[in-house]
């Protein structure tokens, strides 16, 4: 029987540096732009065509979908998300693909930044806004950008790699 490891695994190091790298470039890039630049008085900055900075607060999850202003509601979301990474730290304990432990990560530093937000601000700080010929994405930050790339990366992962069956 071999004996699967809990909360650190042998790549475990390799998630867990790129989830805190997530997490401090996107906490110290919110605060920037909310303290230092002052992003609320001086959008919308145009980037280039096509690309705004600007600051909208996301009182919901993706795509502000749930918005609401409740404590009630904030309080699920960070409990939710602070679930949701206890998951995704074992699920890296676990792992023995070193791009898997990269991409669960990126997906762990951008969910807890995210959270981090919910819980010093009620809401999360998103900034960067992409649109084209009067198709408007959404607004989004660094902690979302690592999470897609991360998903991206699982997504990929679970369609080529095929999972060794040991049946004793």
């Amino acid at each position: 029987m071999i004996s699967r490891p809990v909360m650190w695994g042998r790549l475990s190091a390799i998630g867990a540096v790129l989830a805190a790298l997530v997490y401090v470039i996107d906490q110290g890039h919110k605060l920037y732009m909310i303290k230092v630049f002052d992003i609320s008085q001086h959008q919308p900055v145009k980037v280039v065509q096509g690309f705004d900075l600007v600051m909208v607060w996301n009182y919901g999850i993706s795509y502000g979908w749930f918005a609401s202003h409740s404590q009630a509601t904030r309080w699920i979301l960070i409990v939710l998300s602070v679930a949701v990474a206890v998951l995704l730290w074992i699920w890296l304990a676990r792992q023995t693909r070193p791009y898997v432990a990269a991409a669960i990560g990126l997906v762990l530093g951008g969910a807890l930044a995210n959270a981090t937000d919910r819980l010093l601000h009620g809401a999360v700080a998103d900034f960067f806004h992409l649109y084209v010929a009067g198709f408007s994405w959404y607004v989004f930050n660094i902690a979302d950008m690592a999470i897609v790339a991360g998903v991206l990366v699982l997504m990929y992962d679970s369609f080529t790699h095929e999972e060794k069956q040991t049946d004793k």
